[in-house]
């Protein structure tokens, strides 16, 4: 069963949350049992053997590491019926103690939507192509089709390798004291048809630097995308996963676990008239899967690309809020 790690992130708000991961990690034999999921996968009845219990209490056990998003489980066909296989999910843990206190802070955030077919620059390359929620873009694999004029309309994208970049203007927030800038949007590699196991090195770029590559898992598919149109076939890339790339003081971040080392001060995203993003996939890198970039009509999450930005209030008084203007993308 193959598992891509993810950061638990606890803090004093969610108490449930938190009780649940610090009961799973009271027992001297769960932590044992997830010493022993880092190495492999195993079920019940191989968790019993390993640790000489019955399979009642390796149940009990699991289902504790199970309830605080430590490991998942997976059903297999076996001798006997199914089987529940178990394989570790998390990475590290994280209590921030003070994000409760954050309600009372002095900070503000804007959103900034980029239709994912107003690119500023791309250089595409193998299966390539563009669709809206009615059809076709241009020409089914040609990178020419990059450049018509409907691009705008763009509800899907994909490539094999090559890049595309946005920019996202800096002037709503000029001369104000910016704490953290984030992008959000929801992706997936490239295969034919779809494939759920297709890894693929997406690289990540902010003002030119490259600060993330993410390991995609797949081409997703099996099940419809929540918002896809009638026509998309069922045979096709259905949905992908949600992602985040979100920069301040501390360093640089995928979905909440430390990436890079680079700031906001490193990556000059306070200066200049735009901040640029830049996702692709290199030819050299270690899984050339290509990525398919989903919009808001298509896939599971109701958003295009999106650039969160938070920034001190000019105004004390304004505590903990988002400026109710959900401003539309830039256009060409």
């Amino acid at each position: 069963m193959r598992t891509y790690k993810k950061r638990i992130t606890l803090d004093l708000e969610d108490l449930e949350k938190t009780v649940k991961v610090g009961k799973a990690l009271s027992s001297e034999i769960r932590l044992n049992i997830l010493k022993y999921l880092i190495e492999n996968s195993a079920n019940i009845s191989e968790i019993a053997k390993a640790f000489d219990i019955p399979q009642s209490s390796a149940a009990l056990h699991v289902k504790a590491l199970e309830d605080a998003g430590m490991i998942i489980t997976h059903e297999r066909p076996g001798v006997r019926g199914s089987q529940k296989v178990c394989g570790i999910v998390f990475e590290d843990i994280y209590l921030n103690a003070f994000k409760h206190k954050a309600k009372y802070s002095t900070t503000s955030s804007i959103k900034i939507p980029m239709s994912i077919g107003n690119y500023f620059d791309c250089d595409v390359n193998g299966n390539c192509g563009l669709i809206s929620e009615k059809g076709y873009l241009g020409v089914e694999d040609s990178p020419s089709s990059f450049y018509c004029d409907n691009r705008n309309e763009a509800q899907l994208l994909w490539f094999n390798t090559g890049y595309v970049e946005y920019r996202f203007p800096t002037y709503l927030f000029r001369n104000r004291k910016v704490k953290e800038v984030s992008f959000s949007f929801e992706i997936c590699s490239e295969a034919p048809g779809y494939q759920n196991d297709w890894p693929s090195d997406v690289t990540v770029w902010i003002n030119g630097t490259e600060v993330d590559t993410m390991l995609l898992p797949g081409d997703f598919g099996g099940r419809r995308g929540t918002l896809n149109p009638e026509w998309w076939g069922d045979t096709m890339t259905q949905y992908g996963l949600y992602k985040s790339v979100k920069v301040n003081e501390m360093g640089c971040f995928e979905n909440d676990a430390k990436c890079s080392e680079y700031t906001m001060d490193s990556l000059k995203l306070a200066e200049g008239n735009y901040i640029s993003l830049r996702l692709g996939v290199k030819p050299d890198a270690a899984h050339v899967g290509g990525l398919n970039l989903f919009g808001e009509k298509f896939g599971d999450y109701a958003q295009s690309i999106v650039m969160k930005v938070k920034f001190l209030n000019e105004n004390p008084e304004q505590n903990d809020t988002e400026d109710a203007l959900e401003l539309v993308e830039e256009k060409q």
